[in-house]
């Protein structure tokens, strides 16, 4: 028996009403990728001042109301708030009687599946979980960025064919992902987006120190090329000093940062031990080189502060990494309450918002994740 009914082909419009609870940088881009669909944008709610003014600027003409009003009013809502507010939203949209039999009800938490919507799919809501694996601006550009953009789809087996639909018709690309496998997902794009962007900032910041005049175009080339190669290769891109078993470049390097630079000293260790093993477990650092190396790396992280114990020369050392977004994009970028507003062409990080805890009637946010996300990853 089909626990979704309302979903058959005979029953379900072709061309939907699309609302947003959250409009921070994700979901007015998806309601206006929805719109060239031929869908139909009718509620969004947005409490910063920097959410009112991108739903006017990707959603013109469509209204600003409460979120309870944006269930009232659509067939299908966007519920694209920071990670750790959705599941006090949904729980306060079911408890107050805002959800709607046979409505499609999509979050964009590059985390969560769709058990954190059980409380709607109690009140008749048909949950999907729709992750775009992107960095989103919160502008138009993200709408184009959209096509070709994987997302990271859960649903159950009966909303399935649904899902992956609505993906298609926002451009992008669907990948099946388990409801089991969601965190680790989005752990691994959090890894990816996230700190990549972090890595180049602090190299950017460094190239400043060492007085190169444009650190942006200096990297430019070397790291689209890297990024290629290691997309393509994987392992077998590793280049530099810590894959050759240069100890000597590699403790002038510490001894540098050190000095200049010493917050980055603990992050250089520990990416460096981690490419060690990885080189030493592909063949790439010669086992003979690798003792020197690996005393190198296991000296004190910052200011007397410990690195923690290198590898052997089997590469076996531990490496740590880094914890997880909310923010999208993934991709998943969030609009959460206390973040700050992005004011270059990609987001540093989500901007601010009212302050206290997420209510039904005030959720605003941006999240896939990056997304992602956020999504912005």
């Amino acid at each position: 028996m089909n626990p979704y009914p309302s979903i058959e082909a005979q029953d379900r419009p072709a061309r939907l009403t699309v609302g947003v609870v959250g409009a921070g940088r994700v979901g007015p881009a998806l309601a206006a990728s929805l719109q060239l669909a031929g869908h139909r944008p009718v509620a969004v709610s947005g409490v910063s001042d920097a959410s009112v003014r991108r739903a006017a600027e990707l959603l013109p003409g469509v209204p600003l109301v409460t979120p309870a009003e944006v269930l009232a009013r659509a067939d299908l809502v966007l519920l694209t708030v920071p990670d750790d507010a959705l599941a006090d939203l949904v729980s306060g949209l079911a408890e107050t009687g805002a959800v709607r039999p046979g409505q499609l009800l999509v979050h964009t938490s590059g985390r969560f599946g769709t058990a954190v919507l059980d409380p709607a799919t109690r009140a008749g809501a048909l949950p999907l979980a729709l992750h775009p694996a992107m960095t989103f601006t919160g502008t138009s550009v993200d709408v184009q960025r959209l096509a070709g953009c994987p997302f990271g789809v859960t649903a159950p087996e009966e909303l399935r064919m649904a899902a992956e639909a609505l993906v298609i018709e926002m451009g992008g690309e669907p990948e099946w992902i388990a409801e089991s496998a969601r965190p680790l997902y989005h752990a691994a794009l959090a890894i990816g987006a996230n700190y990549l962007v972090t890595l180049v900032a602090q190299a950017m910041e460094l190239l400043e120190k060492a007085r190169v005049r444009a650190p942006d175009r200096m990297l430019g080339p070397l790291l689209g090329a890297a990024l290629d190669n290691a997309l393509r290769s994987g392992d077998a891109a590793l280049t530099g000093p810590v894959a050759r078993g240069d100890a000597g470049t590699v403790a002038a390097h510490v001894a540098e940062l050190r000095k200049h630079a010493p917050q980055a000293v603990g992050g250089y260790l520990a990416m460096a031990r981690m490419t060690a093993d990885r080189a030493l477990a592909h063949g790439l650092l010669k086992p003979e080189l690798a003792e020197e190396l690996l005393d190198v790396l296991a000296g004190p992280a910052a200011d007397g502060g410990a690195a923690g114990p290198a590898a052997s020369a089997g590469g076996q050392a531990p490496s740590g990494g880094p914890g997880h977004d909310g923010d999208e994009p993934t991709g998943t970028d969030a609009d959460a309450p206390g973040s700050p507003e992005p004011t270059g062409p990609e987001p540093t990080g989500p901007e601010p918002t009212d302050t206290g805890p997420p209510r039904p009637d005030s959720p605003d946010s941006d999240s896939p994740e990056p997304g992602p996300h956020g999504g912005d990853a």
